[in-house]
């Protein structure tokens, strides 16, 4: 899909690579609607159990930027309606100008996974998945999910990752860091496989030992060159919001991927129940200065044209 116009009065482009819409009508999230999670891992929620759509995006987006072009990312929907999300998205788009590309969901491991992902791949939006793997709410918990159904270990349900490398979609990886390294074992095996990892690979463990796995993990998935990463959504179920640590995993995480393997993502609308849009894009300005200047338009904006395959307008 095309994105709008790069120029516009000076202003800095932005591609918002992470965020959600839902406007609570004909398509059922059941977590926002009749199924509130009191232990939702940013706190609580309900401010955003309303309807979320692109005009609210764009007025969020503070003053000297523009939004170029955003991508959807799957929100929970009833994993019966998961092609009735994409097309309501699809639809979204064309009467809106947002999303520019959609992240959806498919049955890993069902026998009806080919055909849905066949079925999302009717709408020109549609670039890949995300289907989270089962995985341990806590780090002295991993060792209970191994080899369990679903996990990073059940090679039936990783068949999906094949069905994916197969289409040319891309993985959206969404694990705690705790799991990071058993996630890249398992991409050895898709070499072919772009991946983007999540939220800044969510190091929920604050610990010493947490970061250092946080730290591992990601080194080990950086060691693969078809996976970048999402700069988003450092909030912890763990510990309360902590700029300064925040504004040093974001370095870290620059300087493990590379610049170049870097991308802008909100997770707007969720975020912001522990940090306003504004100061979250004003972290990543910052760590951008820190570690890597002269890549600014790229984390912001055009490594998002490659990992989503976008094309700007003006052929940039």
């Amino acid at each position: 899909m095309t994105l709008s116009a790069i120029s516009h009065s000076g202003e800095q482009p932005l591609i918002d690579c992470h965020h959600h819409f839902w406007a609570l009508a004909d398509i059922h999230y059941p977590w926002l609607s009749d199924q509130y999670d009191p232990h939702f891992f940013l706190g609580d929620y309900r401010s955003i159990c309303r309807p979320v759509l692109p005009d609210e995006l764009r007025a969020t987006v503070p003053a000297g930027y523009r939004l170029i072009g955003s991508v959807h990312c799957e929100a929970e929907v009833e994993r019966v309606q998961t092609l009735a999300e994409t097309r309501w998205i699809t639809g979204l788009a064309a009467q809106q100008g947002l999303p520019s590309a959609h992240v959806g969901w498919a049955p890993f491991g069902q026998e009806h996974c080919a055909a849905v992902l066949d079925a999302q791949c009717e709408s020109p939006l549609f670039r890949g998945v995300r289907a989270k793997p089962v995985t341990a709410s806590r780090p002295q918990h991993r060792e209970s999910v191994l080899n369990q159904p679903g996990s990073l270990q059940d090679a039936h349900w990783l068949s999906g990752l094949k069905l994916l490398q197969e289409r040319g979609l891309s993985w959206d990886l969404r694990v705690p860091a705790w799991h990071l390294q058993e996630a890249a074992q398992a991409l050895q095996d898709y070499p072919d496989l772009r991946v983007i990892l999540n939220h800044t690979g969510l190091p929920w463990d604050r610990s010493p030992e947490g970061l250092e796995q946080w730290h591992a993990g990601l080194t080990a998935l950086a060691a693969n060159p078809n996976v970048c990463i999402k700069l988003s959504e450092l909030g912890t179920p763990l510990q309360a919001w902590d700029r300064r640590q925040n504004l040093q995993l974001l370095c870290d995480a620059i300087r493990l991927f590379g610049p170049q393997r870097c991308l802008y993502a909100s997770n707007f609308p969720v975020a912001g129940i522990q940090v306003s849009y504004a100061d979250w894009l004003a972290m990543i300005e910052e760590a951008i200065a820190l570690t890597a200047p002269m890549a600014r338009d790229d984390i912001l904006w055009r490594n998002a044209c490659h990992w989503y395959r976008l094309m700007p307008a003006d052929g940039a």
